[in-house]
């Protein structure tokens, strides 16, 4: 009987979650697309005759697949950080906390919001891009496994900032110091066989990276390390911060003081 309202509560929660963002898509839909655009339309004129990563892949069509990852982990982060905080900051958790929904229950509501939000902003950018450059799908499969990993880590990302964060200051620092750089230096607008030696070293350390990288072999058949590689780092990454946010979603952490 518990499972089954643990399995209801979590259905309708996640409900309300994906209405809330949905509410506002203006907000947290069509700007983070127009953002998108603007930094292939910049990036793009001004590098597309100079830089050539991939034999054959031009500059604008490489940038694309990043900046839907971009936009995916991006958005999956602040979706489920901003509702969390929201929800402390105006008190108005106390009425989950005082529903029967289990730690299970919490995590799958919210970073399955998180996720919907993630990949329907990327399916927007990845729309809205295609007018600009062509794409082929050498490797679908591994677009679809690193664009729900990367949506639900980011999701449970988001949740721990917001299990951590007690006001939006604290919220803000989170995302411009952890998330904005590893998302900035993942090798989103570079192939990081660019990079001198001890900053490609430097960019293998980053989880980041091999979203992203794993994410652009779907499309191009090509990338700087094995997919192979990239999905063991991924998915290990997903697993260990699923089961801290897990933990501290069990314990309690920063709610119920």
């Amino acid at each position: 009987m518990t499972g089954a309202i643990s399995f209801e509560g979590a259905g309708t929660l996640l409900y309300k979650e994906v209405l809330r963002f949905w509410k506002v898509s203006f907000q947290t839909v069509a700007a983070p697309v127009l953002t998108a655009v603007l930094y292939l339309l910049i990036f793009g004129h001004v590098l597309e005759d100079h830089v050539q990563v991939f034999p054959g892949v031009g500059y604008t069509s490489f940038l694309i697949p990043g900046l839907v990852m971009m936009s995916v982990l991006q958005n999956s982060f602040a979706n489920s950080s901003s509702s969390l905080i929201q929800s402390k900051i105006t008190g108005n958790l106390v009425f989950l906390l005082v529903s029967p929904l289990s730690h299970w229950a919490w995590y799958a509501a919210y970073v399955g919001a998180a996720m919907v939000r993630g990949l329907v902003v990327g399916t927007g950018v990845f729309l809205v891009t295609l007018w600009f450059a062509p794409l082929s799908l050498a490797e679908p499969w591994w677009i679809v496994i690193f664009a729900a990993l990367g949506a639900g880590m980011l999701g449970s990302l988001g949740l721990i900032a917001g299990l951590w964060a007690d006001k939006f200051d604290q919220m803000a620092g989170f995302q411009n110091f952890i998330i904005m750089p590893m998302t900035f230096l993942s090798g989103v607008f570079y192939s990081v066989k660019s990079l001198p030696g001890v900053w490609q070293a430097v960019s293998h350390l980053n989880p980041f990276f091999y979203m992203v990288d794993g994410f652009r072999r779907g499309f191009f058949g090509v990338s700087d390390v094995s997919p192979w590689l990239s999905l063991g780092i991924v998915g290990t990454s997903f697993l260990v911060i699923a089961a801290l946010t897990l933990n501290l979603l069990r314990i309690g952490y920063k709610l119920r003081s």
